[in-house]
């Protein structure tokens, strides 16, 4: 049997889907009244724990082969740094002390490229440090160490492998990730302001087949990414206008201008109780302009992304119905 922590989520309950369809038994962790976020109609056994618990955890794990650990919390903005830091760090290390505690056969820890440290424009690759040294409330630093957690367990002997998904985005996005808003957001008629920036974006489905990949032929101890396709934001946006049919026109912005906006809009979208695209962070990470190298992955585990067009048309399609 397989269990799923994070199954909720964009990545989570598209991965639940994929091991249904390809007959596995399934069982999935969710937080205490969150089981009515999973989509209906699908044949799995579910618990309620926490990452954080491992008394739930270990009841979650009884009986269980493989684990797929994707339970992680994203904040670009100020607010949730305690709680990010609780499940991307201390949640990855106690996932794998009790995957090695119960004998699970093999430990799937889900991080990210932000996890690695990076330099302007640079090809980022397994063979990159992770960001160990990146400031202690940042994004990237509680996915690094959450990693370097996990790795950890993995050394006493634990069969463990790191998964790093870039820009997740694709349809069956329930909850409405950070990246599915921004599609959406692009995809509306008038002007959008765009940072002088891109990112590697990856479809969903591609990385839930990744991850079972990883699974199945990723090598004990090893990080594999799981990219797609790199894009300037500028390239994004004329993708989905194009999909959309839409005379949308986007402004870009200076990195200069970006960052003060950065500063000051996520207090006035506090205010009205929702999500900034532009935040310093975001315009950090979209201003390094990095690309993200799935050459590893394609080699190893025979990963293959599809086009960034088709992801973008599939997406829209799937808000559309």
């Amino acid at each position: 049997m397989v269990l799923v922590t994070g199954a909720t989520g964009h990545i989570g309950n598209v991965l639940v889907r994929k091991l249904v369809q390809r007959g596995k038994d399934v069982r999935v962790m969710v937080l205490p009244g969150e089981k009515q976020n999973l989509p209906q109609n699908l044949d799995v056994e579910v618990v309620e724990g926490n990452v954080l618990d491992p008394q739930s955890l270990e009841v979650a794990m009884g009986g269980i082969q493989l684990v797929y650990n994707l339970a992680g919390i994203i904040a670009i903005t100020p607010g949730a740094e305690k709680l990010m830091w609780d499940v991307n760090v201390d949640g990855a290390r106690i996932v794998a002390q009790m995957a090695l505690k119960m004998k699970v056969r093999r430990l799937i820890h889900v991080g990210s490229v932000h996890a690695f440290a990076r330099r302007p424009q640079e090809v980022v690759d397994e063979e990159n440090p992770l960001a160990l040294t990146a400031p202690i409330n940042n994004y990237d630093r509680t996915k690094a160490e959450g990693v370097a957690a996990a790795l950890d367990i993995a050394r006493a002997g634990l069969d463990l492998v790191v998964a790093c998904p870039s820009g997740v985005i694709g349809p069956y996005d329930y909850l409405g990730s950070e990246m599915g808003r921004l599609i959406r957001n692009l995809a509306r008629p008038g002007y959008h302001l765009l940072v002088d920036g891109g990112f590697d974006f990856v479809d969903v489905r591609d990385v839930a087949t990744g991850l079972m990949k990883v699974a199945q032929r990723g090598r004990r101890g090893e990080i594999y990414i799981l990219g797609g396709t790199y894009a300037s934001l500028t390239e994004l946006h004329g993708l989905v206008r194009t999909v959309a049919r839409t005379n949308s026109r986007g402004l870009v912005v200076p990195t200069r201008l970006a960052l003060a906006l950065g500063r000051v809009l996520p207090h006035y979208y506090r205010l009205f109780r929702t999500t900034p695209q532009i935040t310093t962070y975001s315009v950090l990470t979209v201003g390094e302009k990095c690309r993200f190298s799935h050459a590893k992955a394609t080699r190893e585990l025979g990963y293959r992304p599809r086009p960034l067009s088709e992801t973008i048309a599939d997406t829209l399609s799937w808000w559309a119905n």
